[in-house]
């Protein structure tokens, strides 16, 4: 079993995380000893005064005393000042590609498990169905935001409005997602592991890929961090806690055919093989 201690991380002033954590602390010593992630010391909570997207708001040690972390938080978008906003469940690795605008550092992202986003993603869309979660879209979101730690780790969020981050039936099916991957995570053989690039911060065709493939999606750099180099790719491999098989391309979202040739000359420099969106599964 590659993790066996799990923290889950919210911050009090986070109506989103605390409803998750409440939520999640009727499931909290739930164990399933015969099952793929038999052994385990289940999650524990740390609840933290700030905000938890920035480094220095965290106690390290306890941190490091993890062997995965789970950060749950509301999610916010510039959609929702409008009134016109999709509800919004999401998961994203923590990370900046470029500037760190919003914690963490520039040009670091945090190691992610690309196993635990794809297991974590089938098990929401699993739940949503089965507890009638209606109006909400469950997304993948593109590598952004601190904060920056020494640990894998994931951010599961609700949003974008007060009103879905204390949407008690969306903590509650996010919490029984979390409890349930943590219990039941394996190391699937079958699956390919692979960064993704291009396209928009939410991700459609990388979501596709995630729930309907055996591919398993890590990191995600967006179209909008481009120009992309060598050091961002190696930055997403190198922070994918498991090999990574291949990159794949939103190819229509890579923008521009320049971006596009550099891209490919950057992946074959570093002999990563790629596949298209669109291809993903044909063979």
């Amino acid at each position: 079993m590659k993790y066996k201690k799990f923290l889950v991380v919210a911050s009090k002033l986070d109506k989103a995380g605390i409803n998750m954590t409440t939520q999640l602390s009727q499931f909290q010593g739930i164990t399933k000893a015969d099952g793929p992630a038999g052994g385990t010391e289940d999650f524990r909570f740390y609840l933290v005064d700030d905000e938890i997207i920035y480094t220095e708001n965290l106690d390290v040690e306890k941190i490091n005393n993890a062997d995965f972390v789970i950060f749950v938080s509301k999610h916010m978008s510039s959609a929702a000042e409008s009134g016109k906003y999709q509800k919004t469940l999401s998961i994203h690795a923590p990370g900046n590609w470029r500037d760190a605008d919003y914690g963490g550092q520039p040009r670091k992202a945090c190691k992610t498990s690309a196993l635990f986003m794809k297991q974590a993603f089938e098990q929401i869309d699993k739940n949503m169905k089965e507890y009638n979660l209606k109006d909400y879209e469950l997304t993948m979101e593109a590598t952004h935001h601190g904060p920056l730690i020494n640990k894998p780790c994931v951010f599961i969020e609700i949003g974008p409005t007060e009103i879905e981050w204390k949407d008690k039936l969306a903590g509650f099916v996010m919490a029984r997602a979390i409890t349930d991957t943590i219990l039941n995570f394996h190391e699937n053989e079958y699956n390919e592991i692979a960064i993704a690039i291009g396209g928009p911060h939410y991700c459609p065709n990388f979501n596709r890929i995630q729930l309907k493939s055996n591919v398993a999606i890590s990191h995600v750099i967006p179209s909008y961090s481009f120009p992309l180099t060598e050091e961002m790719v190696k930055e997403a491999i190198e922070k994918t806690d498991e090999a990574v098989d291949l990159a794949v391309l939103d190819w229509k979202g890579l923008g521009n055919a320049e971006h596009k040739k550099q891209l490919l000359e950057i992946l074959d420099n570093l002999y990563i093989r790629y596949q298209k969106t669109g291809d993903v599964g044909k063979n």
